[in-house]
């Protein structure tokens, strides 16, 4: 039997332990996942924006 069976199962790496952080230690958490998915929406907006103006000059 290998010891790592015995061990309990981690969270992957990045993922904090929610239940071990407090409520503003959460608070902060959201914000700075929010600010996450603005960054990824910004992206996300400027490859449309190049997609949309390749297909423009390919359009036949």
């Amino acid at each position: 039997m290998d010891t790592d069976d015995l061990e309990p199962p981690q969270e992957p790496p990045g993922k904090p332990d929610l239940q071990m952080m407090s409520l503003e230690q959460l608070g902060e958490y959201i914000a700075e996942m929010e600010a996450e998915i603005v960054r990824v929406r910004e992206v996300m907006a400027t490859k449309e924006d190049a997609r949309g103006a390749a297909d423009a000059v390919f359009k036949i």
